[in-house]
C-alpha cells in the first residue's frame, strides 16, 4: 500500500489582502514588464497624444457653437469659418482613435509576453515541487488559479494603462483649463466630485472585496469537486452515485449563487452612489456655467465646452468601480499564482551540485531513514547495495515501504539520515535532471498521457524515430496489438489511457521505458498487472533489457525474482531478510512463508486477467 500523507490541502491561498500585499505583487510583476520597457514609453506616448487630442475636441466644439453667433449676411464667414472647425473636429476625433489604436498595437506584444512569461515560469515550478506537494493538492483549485492569475495579468496591464493613467492625465488636463479659462469653482467643484468619487468606490468596493473573496473560493471548490469526480468517472459508475454526485456538486453550486447574489446586490449599492455623486456634480457645474452665460461672463460655446468636458470626464470615472475593482480582483489573482512561484522546493539542488557520472552504475542505501509524516516513520536504518550489472529485488508485505525506495532513488524526497549514492556520488551531491536522465522506471500504476500511443511510446525518448518505437513496442509484445488496431501507433489512449486495459497500459509503460534504455532501472510490480502467460514472455523481455544493468525489482510475485542476485525482505520498514532465493527457502523465515502461500495459490495466480481493450 502506498503511503500518502494523511489529508489533502486545499490549493486556495489565504486570500486576505493588503495595500501592502498589492503593491508587493505589483514589484513582482514590473522585472516582467522592464523586459518590455521601450514599448511601454512608446505606448505612454500615444496614450498622450490620444489624450490632448480629446481634450482638445470640447475646445473646438466651443469655437464651432461661437463661430455660428454671426451678424445676419455674412455668408462667406459661415461657409468658411464652420467648415474649417468641422474638418478639425473630425480630424481629432479620428486622432484619439489612431493613437489609442497605435497603443493597443505597439503594447500588445508586452502584454502577452509578460502573462507567457509568468505562465511558463509557474509551469516550470509546479514540476520543480516536490511529489509531497502534488499529493496534497487539489488539481481543479489549483488550475482555477493559474487561470485566474493569467488573466489577471491581462487585465491589471490593460486596466492600469488603458483607464486609470489616461484619466488621470485627462483629469490634470481638465482641472487645469478650467481654472485657466474661467473661475476657480469649475475646478474645485470638479476636484471635489472627484475626491467624494473616489474615496466613496475604495470604501465599497474594500467592502466589497471580500464577498469577491468569497466568490472566487467557492467558485474552486465546485471546480475541484467536479474534476474529482469526472477523474474518477468510473468509480462513481461502479457504485452507482451519480445523484450523490450531482447532489455534491449542487450544493457547491448554491453556495456560489448565495455568494453571487450578494456580491451583485453589493455592485447595485456601489453603482447607485457613483451614479448619485455625478449627477450632482454635473448639475452644480452646469447650473455654474449658466449662470456664467446668462450674467456674460461665458459664451454659449463656453457652456457647451463644460458640459463636453464633464462628460467626457465622467465616463471613464463612471467605470472606475468596476476598473478599481478588477485591478483589486486581479491583483488577487495575481498574488495567489506568485504564491506558487514562492512555494519553496522541497527538494532542490545544490548550487554547487554536479552533473550524475554513471560508469558502472552501483547503487548503495546506507543507513537510510525516512519519513513522510515525522509521526509515522517509513524505513528504518535501511543498508544495501546493488551492484554494478546485477538484479536485487525487494519484496515485503503491502506498506512495508518497497515503493519508498524507488521514490527516494528518483529523489522525489530527500532521505531524513543516511545516503544513497550512485557509482559513489550522493544523489545530494549531483543535479536532479541528470538523475534522473540515468534511471527508468517501469511503475505499478501506469498513468499515460491522453494523446497516441506513439506519443506515450516516445515519451521515454522525445525526438525517437518511429522505428525505435516500433523496436520498443515489440520489445514489449505490444507491437501485434497497436497494428491491428485501425489507427494504430496514431490510435489515441483516452484521459490517464483509459481505453487501454491494464495489461496494455503496463506494456506501453515497459516500451516507454526500454526506449529509454537508462543504465539504471526500477521494475515497480512491472507485470502486476498482466496474466501468467504474459508475464513469462514480458519478462523475459525484462530480464534481457536489464542485462549489464543495475536493477532495482520492487515485487509481489516471487516468481518473478527467484533469479536476482539478492533477495530483501523489507517489514515495517526494515530489512529482515536478505539473500539468494534459495539462501531464503532454506532459512524457512518470512519469504518461505511468502513463497508457500503464493504457491499453494498458483491455480488462482494463473487465472488470465482481461486484456481486452476499448480501443477501436
Amino acid at each position: 500500500m502506498r503511503k500518502h500523507p494523511p489529508s489533502p490541502a486545499p490549493s486556495g491561498t489565504d486570500l486576505n489582502s493588503s495595500p501592502r500585499g498589492d503593491w508587493d505583487t505589483v514589484r513582482k510583476l514590473l522585472p516582467y514588464l522592464w523586459r518590455y520597457r521601450w514599448r511601454v514609453g512608446i505606448a505612454l506616448g500615444f496614450m498622450l497624444c490620444a489624450k490632448l487630442a480629446n481634450v482638445g475636441v470640447p475646445l473646438l466644439l466651443k469655437s464651432l457653437v461661437d463661430s455660428l453667433a454671426i451678424k445676419p449676411g455674412s455668408v462667406q464667414s459661415m461657409a468658411v469659418v464652420p467648415l474649417g472647425l468641422l474638418l478639425a473636429y473630425g480630424a481629432l476625433r479620428l486622432s484619439t482613435s489612431l493613437f489609442t489604436e497605435l497603443r493597443e498595437l505597439i503594447f500588445a506584444k508586452a502584454t502577452e509576453g509578460t502573462a507567457r512569461s509568468i505562465s511558463l515560469q509557474v509551469f516550470r515550478h509546479l514540476h520543480d515541487l516536490s511529489l509531497r506537494f502534488h499529493l496534497e493538492r487539489q488539481t481543479g483549485g489549483m488550475t482555477r488559479d493559474i487561470e485566474r492569475g493569467t488573466r489577471a495579468v491581462h487585465s491589471l496591464i490593460s486596466y492600469s494603462l488603458y483607464s486609470i493613467v489616461p484619466t488621470l492625465i485627462e483629469v490634470t488636463l481638465v482641472l487645469s483649463l478650467l481654472a485657466i479659462k474661467f473661475d476657480a469653482w469649475f475646478a474645485w467643484i470638479t476636484l471635489a466630485a472627484l475626491v467624494v468619487y473616489i474615496a466613496f468606490t475604495i470604501t465599497v468596493t474594500e467592502w466589497r472585496t471580500q464577498f469577491r473573496k468569497q466568490l472566487n473560493e467557492l467558485d474552486s471548490v465546485a471546480h475541484s469537486k467536479a474534476i474529482d469526480s469526472l477523474l474518477n468517472f468510473e468509480t462513481v459508475k461502479y457504485f452507482n452515485n451519480e445523484d450523490f454526485e450531482a447532489r455534491r456538486y449542487d450544493e457547491s453550486l448554491e453556495k456560489l449563487r448565495r455568494a453571487q447574489l450578494k456580491s451583485q446586490s453589493t455592485l447595485s449599492l456601489l453603482n447607485t452612489g457613483q451614479q448619485l455623486i455625478i449627477a450632482t456634480a454635473l448639475v452644480m457645474m452646469l447650473w455654474r456655467a449658466t449662470e456664467g452665460v446668462v450674467a456674460g461672463r461665458m459664451s454659449l460655446g463656453d457652456l457647451v465646452m463644460v458640459n463636453a468636458f464633464m462628460i467626457q470626464l465622467y465616463i471613464p470615472l463612471n467605470f472606475l468601480g468596476v476598473i478599481y475593482r478588477e485591478i483589486k480582483q486581479s491583483l488577487t489573482d495575481l498574488e495567489k499564482m506568485f504564491l506558487l512561484l514562492s512555494r519553496e522546493r522541497e527538494v532542490a539542488d545544490r548550487p554547487d551540485a554536479q552533473v550524475l557520472q554513471v560508469g558502472a552504475g552501483a547503487v548503495r542505501f546506507e543507513h537510510v531513514s525516512f519519513a513522510y509524516d515525522k509521526a509515522r516513520p517509513i524505513l528504518h536504518d535501511v543498508s544495501f547495495e546493488i551492484p554494478a550489472g546485477k538484479k536485487v529485488a525487494v519484496v515485503g508485505p503491502s506498506g512495508s515501504g518497497k515503493s519508498t525506495l524507488a521514490r527516494l532513488l528518483f529523489r522525489f524526497y530527500d532521505v531524513d539520515a543516511g545516503r544513497i549514492t550512485i557509482d559513489g556520488q550522493e544523489l545530494r551531491s549531483v543535479t536532479q535532471s541528470s538523475l534522473r536522465r540515468a534511471i527508468g522506471i517501469v511503475p505499478q500504476d501506469t498513468v499515460l498521457f491522453n494523446d497516441t500511443v506513439a506519443y506515450n511510446i516516445a515519451y521515454g525518448r522525445p525526438g525517437a524515430t518511429q522505428e525505435q518505437v516500433e523496436a520498443a513496442a515489440s520489445a514489449a509484445h505490444i507491437h501485434q496489438f497497436i497494428a491491428a488496431t485501425p489507427k494504430g501507433y496514431a490510435t489515441m489512449v483516452g484521459e490517464r489511457g483509459l481505453k487501454l486495459s491494464g495489461g496494455e497500459k503496463q506494456r506501453v509503460a515497459i516500451a516507454r521505458t526500454l526506449l529509454k534504455d537508462p543504465p539504471v532501472m526500477i521494475f515497480d510490480e512491472a507485470t502486476s498487472a498482466l496474466d501468467s502467460n504474459n508475464e513469462r514472455a514480458i519478462q523475459a523481455e525484462l530480464d534481457a533489457a536489464g542485462r549489464n544493468k543495475t536493477v532495482l525489482v520492487i515485487a509481489h510475485r516471487l516468481s518473478t525474482v527467484v533469479d536476482a542476485h539478492e533477495i530483501l525482505v523489507l517489514e515495517a520498514g526494515r530489512i529482515k531478510e536478505r539473500g539468494h532465493h534459495e539462501q531464503l527457502l532454506a532459512q524457512q523465515g518470512i519469504y518461505a512463508r511468502m513463497w508457500r502461500l503464493q504457491q499453494s495459490g498458483g491455480a488462482a495466480a494463473e487465472a488470465p486477467t482481461d486484456t481486452s481493450s476499448a480501443v477501436a
